[in-house]
């Protein structure tokens, strides 16, 4: 166990076996005072400010026998309880040395506490939407260009057709073809609509985009409008930013990962654990056997960094996304079981005229599946 002063980064570094020791002592450095050992001469600044090397492992899981672990404890003073700080102690420079990846972090409970993670998780997401005993399902407005109306057409048919969660695709942002204000009041007309009539409480989640002022702005009418969550991008809104929504805003986030595979930090980390503490309610991640080059495992320790008990945090609900089908329902909760929101965009549209009769197609399927990995669960 670490100390309550100092939280635990974990990083791959690829050097050989001789360098290893410097390689670590180097990051430890560089993290936190970002200055040789010798140009340190206050006493309490080497004694519980400057970076320690706790461990080196070699990667008995890789082929590449020049590849370590490190594990380095660094000073809790130095994040000042600041998202933005928190990241740049843990990979601010280190980021710029290629051989490096960030793959884990342990905090103290009072870091955590700091922080909070999600509002409402995986239990209030499902109160929002009064769905109890299965899995969850979403899909995506899109593609952008399209104006409010034709937006709003889609959310009705999806809202009327049984989906749980109606989000914008992240490429919406407040753009001539279809302003914010507008679109999100003709789509959360529709869907208030579709659930007057249907006795539903399908949500809908606009994506909120520009600076930290823009998003509480877009936020407070969207709320004023009926808005219960939001989609928002961490890593182009700014982790700082994220962690402020959370506290403030009074509605679900969910994160969306554009941006994300360029920061050379391992999946499971940032987008299943640091999103999280940053307060993501729900948090999207592209599936394997998508679009996108994630493994099985690499999914599968995503959601689990999402759920798993960590402090006193709430869990965040996972969303494999990224090219996935409805074909492909049953195989995915399966591997991921029912606390799980599931987003299909493409497999939906490219219906066409047959646009609703394959969303209630999606729809059964989440909802079958959901008895099928019940039942195997029980056995």
């Amino acid at each position: 166990m670490h100390a309550p002063d100092r939280l635990l980064a974990t990083y791959r570094v690829r050097c050989d076996a001789i360098d290893a020791e410097a390689r670590a002592q180097a990051i430890a450095l560089e993290q936190s005072v970002e200055l040789p050992l010798a140009a340190v001469r206050d006493a309490r600044v080497r004694e519980q400010v400057v970076g320690r090397v706790q461990a080196i492992r070699r990667c008995a899981e890789h082929e590449h026998e020049h590849e370590h672990e490190v594990d380095i404890a660094l000073a809790v003073e130095t994040v000042g309880n600041e998202a933005g700080q928190l990241m740049n102690m843990l990979f601010g420079n280190s980021s710029l040395h290629e051989e490096v990846t960030l793959v884990d972090v342990e905090l103290p409970v009072s870091l955590a506490a700091a922080f909070g993670g999600p509002r409402f998780g995986i239990d209030g997401l499902r109160a929002l939407t009064g769905v109890r005993d299965r899995a969850l399902s979403c899909t995506a407005l899109k593609p952008q260009g399209l104006p409010p109306d034709a937006l709003a057409d889609l959310a009705r048919a999806f809202a009327e057709s049984g989906i749980d969660v109606i989000k914008d695709d992240h490429g919406l942002a407040d753009q001539p073809f279809a302003p914010f204000a507008d679109r999100v009041r003709a789509c959360q007309r529709a869907i208030d609509d579709a659930n007057a009539r249907q006795g539903r409480n399908a949500l809908y989640a606009p994506s909120v985009t520009g600076d930290l002022d823009a998003m509480r702005r877009q936020i407070a009418l969207a709320r004023e409008l009926g808005v219960r969550v939001v989609l928002v991008a961490p890593m182009i809104a700014g982790v700082s930013n994220v962690a402020h929504l959370a506290r403030e805003s009074g509605v679900a986030l969910l994160a969306h990962p554009a941006l994300a595979g360029a920061a050379r930090i391992a999946p499971p980390l940032l987008i299943g654990k640091l999103f999280r503490l940053l307060g993501a309610d729900a948090t999207i991640f592209p599936n394997a056997g998508g679009r996108f080059g994630y493994s099985q495992a690499q999914c599968l320790a995503i959601a689990a960094a999402a759920r798993a008990p960590w402090h006193a945090m709430r869990s965040t609900l996972p969303v494999p996304a990224g090219g996935m089908s409805v074909e492909r329902v049953r195989e995915i909760l399966g591997r991921f079981g029912k606390d799980t929101m599931l987003l299909i965009g493409g497999s939906l549209l490219e219906a066409h005229d047959a646009l609703r009769a394959r969303c209630r197609a999606f729809v059964e399927a989440v909802a079958e599946g959901s008895i099928t990995e019940r039942a195997q669960h029980a056995s």
